[in-house]
């Protein structure tokens, strides 16, 4: 079992959106208080993999507006390198979100022109001076134009010496599913890892179950594919060699930044057992097992408090504080 010498960096690059969320106790017949809380796929894990103690840098494009400040204070909080990032003048994204009953949220995204999704070959090119292992990315900023293409071209001259990560987060609401479909084999092409939602899958591969879809992923290229099954756990799949864990019984608040912090856990543990920095040639089936299920708990805790507010590392199994979480029968 392989393992690194010195603590292994991410970098993750993608957006920031602000997620609003309806405030019940300040609203009333005439008004819709909103509590606008930082937010964004690729930012929720940058933050969970620094609160774990990976190394982490975000390289993102921040508005000058209230929600970029916002924006930046939350990640440098976290302890994050911001160098490569971008101050940018068009505005930043912002989500509202419904929850449902069960927690569940859905979202209506104003996200227009916006910071996040302006990346130029300029910019991502100034980036490259990093000794990550591995370069995470998706969501909006992968699908959405005129910057999509281009941190595409950016993962596949980084794929050279780091692993690369995607999670394709499909937002149906703002970009359509097919054209998802339409660039997701591309990603498979340049993608070591791709983590996904049982949600995303619905969406990507219509009527397909999930080992066939892990099967159609790894013919398109992707070594790696991780479906996040909600409260039934993951199923993990390499070179069609499948894993599944169970994910830990907790109270759930919402399941905001739920899979972003269970790419975080996925991420931070194959880094620690040696995995990150190449094509995952070395990484066993029980190392795949152990990472996937340090990633449940890590999504778990973080669904046991509002918004994507994902756990310190003593809380995820380190320390006595996992103690209460206990798989499901």
């Amino acid at each position: 079992m392989a393992r690194p010498q010195a603590p292994v960096s991410v970098t993750v690059l993608g957006e920031c959106v602000a997620d609003a969320f309806t405030d019940p106790a300040r609203s009333s017949s005439d008004e819709l208080a909103l509590r606008a809380l930082p937010g964004g796929g690729p930012a929720n894990t940058a933050v969970a993999l620094a609160r774990l103690g990976t190394p982490t840098r975000f390289l993102g494009r921040f508005s000058h507006d209230v929600f970029g400040t916002l924006f930046r204070a939350r990640l440098s909080a976290s302890g994050i390198d911001l160098t490569g990032s971008v101050t940018a003048p068009e505005p930043s994204t912002l989500a509202v979100a419904d929850l449902d009953d069960s927690g569940q949220a859905t979202y209506t995204f104003y996200a227009d022109s916006a910071a996040d999704w302006q990346w130029t070959t300029d910019e991502l090119a100034a980036t490259q001076q990093d000794d990550a292992a591995c370069l995470h990315t998706g969501s909006l900023a992968l699908i959405r134009q005129p910057g999509g293409t281009r941190i595409e071209d950016h993962l596949a001259q980084a794929r050279e010496h780091v692993t690369v990560s995607i999670d394709p987060n499909v937002r149906p609401l703002l970009v359509p599913p097919a054209a998802y479909r339409e660039r997701l084999p591309h990603w498979c092409a340049l993608a070591d890892i791709l983590r996904l939602s049982e949600d995303d899958l619905a969406l990507l591969l219509p009527g397909a179950g999930a080992e066939e879809a892990c099967d159609t992923w790894h013919a398109a290229g992707a070594r790696l594919v991780v479906i996040t099954l909600g409260g039934r756990g993951a199923l993990a799949s390499l070179d069609g060699l499948r894993v599944t864990v169970a994910a830990p019984a907790i109270d759930v608040v919402d399941t905001v930044g739920a899979g972003d912090s269970f790419t975080a856990g996925l991420l931070h543990r194959l880094a620690a057992l040696g995995h990150l920095g190449g094509r995952l040639d070395a990484l066993s089936l029980e190392d795949l097992t152990d990472a996937c299920s340090f990633a449940t708990r890590v999504a778990a805790l973080t669904c046991s408090v509002p918004g994507a507010n994902p756990p310190l590392a003593d809380a995820v199994g380190l320390k006595a504080g996992v103690d209460g979480l206990l798989p499901h029968a």
